[in-house]
């Protein structure tokens, strides 16, 4: 079964942010984890966090099971553009500069390995017939 985490207006701008999130996508969660410790990006801290989120949804939903025995993968990340704060810089010649000031908002969704793959197969069957 799989989990979610959501964490909404981080200020950094989305495209820093996919440059560490494209790392752990498909990874396992322990590798993942990891990768965004020793990562020396700004955005990393934020995203390891978001994943540690997520895992400890995982283990709400599934109490039954232990973290240690699951095949935990990040299945999907996604950064979406958040709201644009505008600010003006002062140019030249009594004109004015706009500053964007970026957000994002950042979605982790984590899965069993063995039921990700399961589902694969049942699409695959699917397609087949």
């Amino acid at each position: 079964m799989e989990a979610r985490a959501i964490l909404k207006d981080v200020p950094t701008s989305p495209r820093k942010m996919r440059l560490v999130a494209d790392m752990i996508r498909g990874q396992k969660v322990s590798k993942a984890l990891a990768l965004l410790k020793f990562q020396p990006r700004a955005s990393s801290p934020v995203l390891h966090k978001v994943l540690l989120s997520a895992v400890a949804n995982w283990q709400q939903l599934n109490e039954d099971a232990k973290l240690e025995d699951a095949d935990l993968i990040v299945k999907t990340v996604f950064i979406d553009g958040g709201r644009m704060l505008k600010r003006l810089r002062p140019a030249p010649q009594g004109r004015a500069h706009r500053i964007r000031k970026r957000s994002n908002h950042i979605t982790i969704v984590i899965d069993d390995a063995a039921a990700s793959a399961s589902e694969v197969d049942k699409e695959a069957v699917i397609t087949e017939s």
